[in-house]
């Protein structure tokens, strides 16, 4: 995922040329948050499908705890980084969720009902979707038991999801059955969701599931793509030692031949040198050798 796509989503994360400390929390906090935020479809069911008044309270209770993770978790991020105001900008997603999940708790058009759900059901699509930005890395290598955690855990609850919301459902087997087919958008048709909480829930699950198989997929043909890239990295590095063998043989053999054309100059120099005061010792312009030197 580029970086204008994450900014245009709200996921930009810390600015760039910002402080360590800055992205040393947003790696730490992006697994904790992408969790909390997933909350919000059971938190979602609990308050407007339940009706027995605990559950309800339990997913009130769910939302009062995702609203407060997300606030601390943005003031702190606001704390750490230097650019704030392009920081704010870079995440207008989290800051959409505070200012939703606080207009949802504080009671803002609870007279009208229809609309209540909407802002609900609303707040849960930018809750997903801020999870599902932060799963953006996990087909880099090295990431796929996260990734296989994160699907079986996906599967597991969406199939206690379908036992507890379809009738038709009769064992926690046949939830597991109908949330697989549903997130892998296969769709047999041998059991389908029949109310209509049953279908929200199944489309969350088609988000979720799709999403997750793109990620596999995306994992790996990685795999393969950084097999190609590391034989390329191997063949480069041997290409590039060659080379350099070939340059220090060149370099060598040049040296030696520069040393055999110096010395060569050199001794045609002196022969010239001696010939030029030979011929003015006989021509009397240069006193004789021994001249110069009387002691000897």
């Amino acid at each position: 995922m580029s970086v204008e796509w994450k900014v245009l989503i709200g996921v930009g994360g810390v600015p760039p040329h910002d402080r360590q400390q800055a992205y040393v929390w947003e790696h730490r906090l992006r697994w904790i948050m992408a969790a909390i935020a997933m909350l919000s479809v059971p938190a979602f069911y609990l308050e407007a499908v339940a009706t027995a008044v605990p559950l309800r309270e339990v997913g009130r209770l769910i939302v009062v705890f995702i609203v407060v993770a997300f606030t601390t978790e943005l003031l702190w991020m606001i704390h750490l980084t230097e650019h704030k105001r392009q920081y704010l900008v870079r995440n207008w997603l989290d800051v959409l969720i505070v200012i939703s999940s606080l207009a949802s708790l504080a009671g803002v058009a609870a007279q009208w009902v229809a609309l209540g759900r909407l802002m609900r059901l609303a707040l849960v699509a930018l809750l997903i979707t801020r999870a599902l930005g932060s799963l953006r890395g996990m087909f880099l290598p090295g990431r796929a038991p996260y990734l296989v955690l994160f699907s079986l855990g996906s599967l597991l609850l969406a199939g206690a999801g379908f036992y507890w919301l379809e009738p038709t459902i009769h064992s926690f087997a046949e939830g597991l059955w109908l949330a697989f087919v549903t997130g892998s958008t296969v769709g047999y048709g041998d059991v389908i969701p029949t109310t209509g909480p049953a279908r929200l829930f199944a489309v969350f699950s088609v988000l979720i599931g799709f999403t997750l198989l793109s990620l596999m997929t995306a994992y790996v043909a990685s795999i393969f793509i950084g097999e190609d890239e590391k034989r390329l990295q191997r063949e480069t590095h041997r290409d590039i030692q060659l080379l350099k063998e070939d340059m220090a043989k060149l370099v060598s053999d040049e040296e030696r031949d520069i040393r055999r054309e110096l010395r060569r100059d050199l001794r045609l120099l002196r022969e010239e040198i001696a010939r030029l005061r030979a011929e003015l010792e006989a021509s009397g312009a240069l006193p004789p050798r021994d001249q110069h030197h009387p002691g000897k």
